[in-house]
């Protein structure tokens, strides 16, 4: 079988991470190789790079060239060689998180973006995304009741409506690769929703 790279996006407490383990199940009952990672991380250095990105304080356009040097490690020392290899490649987030919170909720520039992608990336673009969607009241007051927040978790109502309109946009202007899950309902319809999804690959 041919190898997939496969992503998972959405606000922070949409809930996609939730969703990890059944995937990784269901991939693994197919005989299939499975690499589960990250962003941003996923390498010793992108791990570094996360703890400062999702603590420090900084320039918009900074967070942004950070991003994009932890996934430039990324390609490189994981999701290429794993998926040269055969297997398939979960990530929980990848460029479109980008899109969703760098330059949908903080304005940087999305030619900027589209810029840094295709030096980083190449043609690499994941097969599927998957898209957990709920409502920003449901994300925040799942958001009150979680672990201790970092600095994106902790933003105000405004920037969740804006990460959910970019990836809403990012999803319709990418109609093939995106699958739009409805995260607002309880948890077994919604592992029923993943795993019919996953059916199909």
């Amino acid at each position: 079988m041919t190898a997939k790279f496969i992503t998972l996006e959405g606000m922070d407490g949409a809930g996609k991470s939730t969703h990890i383990p059944t995937i990784i199940e269901a991939l693994k009952a197919r005989g299939l190789e499975v690499v589960s990672t990250r962003e941003p991380g996923g390498t010793a250095l992108g791990e570094r790079l996360r703890e400062l990105l999702l603590h420090e304080t900084m320039h918009p356009e900074t967070e942004t060239l950070l991003m994009f040097a932890a996934r430039r490690e990324h390609i490189a020392n994981v999701i290429v060689p794993a998926l040269a290899r055969g297997a398939y490649v979960l990530s929980d987030r990848f460029t479109d998180a980008t899109y969703a919170y760098q330059c949908g909720a903080k304005g940087v520039l999305a030619s900027k973006i589209e810029l840094l992608e295709q030096w980083v990336q190449g043609d690499l673009q994941p097969d599927l995304t998957l898209l957990f969607d709920v409502p920003v009241e449901v994300s925040l007051q799942r958001l009150s009741t979680a672990r201790a927040p970092d600095k994106f978790e902790r933003e105000s109502a405004d920037f969740f409506t804006r990460i959910r309109n970019a990836y809403l946009q990012r999803a319709r202007e990418n109609p093939a690769r995106f699958r739009v899950i409805d995260a607002n309902r309880p948890l077994d319809e919604v592992y029923k929703s993943v795993e019919d999804i996953i059916a199909t690959l």
